[in-house]
């Protein structure tokens, strides 16, 4: 992914107001990995139920995650991004508003995203699930993991900035 600017990133939000993009705290954009990355994926600090996809200088989307619970049941869950398998809590179920009315009448669609949003990092192997989870070998080179996870991403950006209810996947709040 090529480096972004702050104005860049704030521009690009497709489901939300200028004025809440405007108060999204960014990530110091000067220590991301830029070169591993796909797309940049962030929790907003000052709102830990705000979550944040950055797919490119034009392409951005505000999601929203659950309040962050225990969970003492051992189960495995599988980002469908990426298609990393974690425990328990390393997958989240991520609701995104749809752009234009649609959102703003209160419908949204989901998907489940590993809850950290470092599936690029997955991918590359910088980065290693929790727990003892063994990550499931696969005949596709990097290049080819890397593309059907931004065909998926971009699915599911492609979802919320429709603005239009489609394929049984969206609710309404």
């Amino acid at each position: 992914m090529e480096p972004l600017t702050e104005k860049e990133i704030r521009a690009g939000f497709a489901n939300c107001s200028k004025g809440e993009a405007s108060r999204i705290k960014l990530p110091d954009l000067a220590a991301v990995p830029w070169p591993d990355l796909d797309f940049l994926g962030w929790t907003d600090p000052g709102a830990p139920q705000r979550a944040l996809l950055v797919v490119s200088a034009e392409v951005g989307i505000v999601l929203r995650r659950p309040e962050a619970r225990r969970s003492t049941a051992m189960r495995s869950s599988m980002c469908r991004i990426c298609y990393t398998g974690h425990t328990a809590d390393g997958v989240t179920l991520f609701v995104a508003p749809l752009a234009g009315a649609a959102g703003r009448n209160g419908n949204t669609v989901g998907e489940y995203i590993c809850s950290d949003l470092a599936c690029s990092l997955y991918l590359r192997g910088k980065r290693q699930p929790r727990g003892r989870l063994v990550r499931q070998e696969e005949s596709l080179s990097l290049e080819e993991r890397v593309d059907r996870a931004l065909t998926n991403l971009n699915g599911f950006v492609k979802r919320v900035t429709s603005g239009q209810l489609s394929s049984g996947r969206l609710s309404s709040r």
